[in-house]
């Protein structure tokens, strides 16, 4: 224990994580982490000021956890700075989930106390095994090299980039800390949710970990937490090559530099813009110069020849194309964002016919003579064949993972009634398929149009 105590004391001076007698913020929730961390920098004889939000969550467990801390804090005699907020209350009001709604009210109110204290760094008690679980997490979102990199030992807060949270305990295990807690005799709450295996992380914990060092890799901690070093590394170096080649007024080519630092051009180009970072967006604007990437019915996006981006106020011509009346002659044709419509009704529609690419099949009676073509809106709800009731057509959009930018340039065909019976790339309607009382059929088929889109730059 004394070795482990003399590594973790070279870790803070080697990475410098603390000055000499600076005051530093401890975030102490209760739990076994942040409780050790705090006994352990109140023995080194740093200045400290003990900080809890209780998020009321867990009822009389929350409370417990606070008086814990503040009992804590009287034992240490130091000063303690608590804070309380409804997070449930705030997910609903923000549409954050409960976690994602605790994470920012915490760090909202760390960054706060840290500021009417005068200190600039917070000590959190992140420790290895969190690192672990944060890798899988990300990978299974699809995170990049600089996700898969974990927590860095210190950052800015995302409540107050002059705030520094610094994480001494990034490379000490769980294990670490409970013979530390034991050896010592420190009191610590225990989390009951931290057992519940319907959230994610938890089930990573206890379920995939174990599994996973068990059949394949006994040294499975040792192993990830190198991997997401060398990752982060690399990622530091791209980043790096990026800003600079950003910075440069006499750039080389874009299309010369290498895949990865392109994708970070992209990346920090749109982060600087406000705009959601996604991959199939960097993709799309990487490949692709000087096409115009719908971001919402107003704006677009687009790459030019040198790597710059450039954000587009779509014209009123495009708006025009919003919602556009349509008469279905028995043949015809009309061009529409884009794309080339074509359509065909026939009086027999018992005859067989073969699946064709962009062609669909619908009852044309039931459809009526005229349509509506517009694009996706707020709201809209959309019944695919097969299915019982009508959906939130953005929710199918997010199960098929459509990419957001994407929605907004899929065509919707409607009856006059505002009923929707066709969505670009979607199945056709359960409501105007074709059927045994069937005896008009429309042939629907559209292709892309080469004519550009009409934009002007901000």
């Amino acid at each position: 224990m004394i070795r482990w105590l003399d590594q973790l004391k070279s870790t803070i001076r080697e990475k410098n994580l603390f000055r000499e007698r600076q005051p530093i913020l401890v975030a102490v929730s209760g739990g076994l982490d942040s409780m050790v961390l705090l006994h352990i920098l109140h023995a080194q004889g740093w200045k400290l000021t003990i900080a809890h939000y209780n998020h009321q969550l867990r009822g009389k467990q929350s409370k417990a956890d606070e008086q814990l801390v503040r009992q804590t804090a009287k034992n240490l005699k130091l000063s303690a700075v608590i804070g309380r907020g409804d997070v449930k209350k705030f997910a609903a009001r923000t549409g954050l989930s409960i976690e994602m709604a605790a994470r920012q009210l915490r760090h909202d109110f760390l960054a706060q106390a840290a500021a009417k204290h005068k200190i600039k760094t917070i000590a959190m008690a992140h420790h290895a095994d969190d690192q672990v679980e944060l890798f899988f997490l990300r990978l299974f979102r699809g995170a990049g090299g600089e996700g898969l990199a974990g927590m860095k030992w210190k950052s800015p807060s995302p409540a107050d980039p002059k705030i520094q949270l610094v994480r001494p305990l990034l490379n000490q295990t769980k294990a670490d800390l409970q013979a530390y807690a034991k050896l010592h005799k420190i009191r610590f709450s225990e989390d009951a949710t931290n057992a519940s295996i319907d959230i994610l992380r938890n089930r990573i914990r206890h379920k995939l970990i174990p599994h996973l060092e068990k059949k394949y890799q006994s040294a499975l901690a040792r192993t990830t937490l190198r991997l997401m070093d060398l990752t982060g590394e690399d990622a530091v170096h791209v980043n790096n090559t990026a800003e600079q080649w950003l910075k440069q007024k006499s750039r080389g080519a874009f299309a010369k530099l290498p895949v990865a630092v392109q994708r970070r051009v992209i990346q920090s180009q749109l982060h600087k813009l406000k705009q959601k970072v996604d991959f199939d967006l960097v993709e799309s604007l990487r490949l692709k110069p000087n096409a115009p990437i719908n971001l919402t019915a107003q704006s677009a996006i687009e790459r030019d020849t040198t790597g710059h981006l450039h954000l587009l106020t779509l014209k009123s011509q495009i708006h025009n194309l919003k919602s556009v009346p349509l008469v279905l002659d028995n043949t015809g044709q009309h061009c529409f964002a884009q794309k080339k419509l074509s359509w065909k009704i026939t009086a027999r529609p018992g005859d067989k016919f073969q699946p064709q690419t962009n062609t669909e099949y619908f009852d044309a009676t039931k459809i009526g003579p005229k349509i509506i073509l517009r694009h996706w809106q707020p709201g809209d709800r959309f019944q695919p064949i097969g299915t019982h009731s009508p959906r939130k057509l953005q929710d199918l959009f997010t199960n098929l993972k459509v990419p957001q930018p994407e929605r907004h340039e899929r065509i919707i065909a409607t009856t006059l009634t505002g009923e929707i019976f066709w969505v670009e790339g979607l199945r056709i309607s359960e409501r105007f398929k074709l059927d045994k009382e069937t005896v008009r059929r429309l042939k629907w088929h559209w292709r892309g149009n080469p004519q550009s889109a009409v934009a002007a730059r901000d």
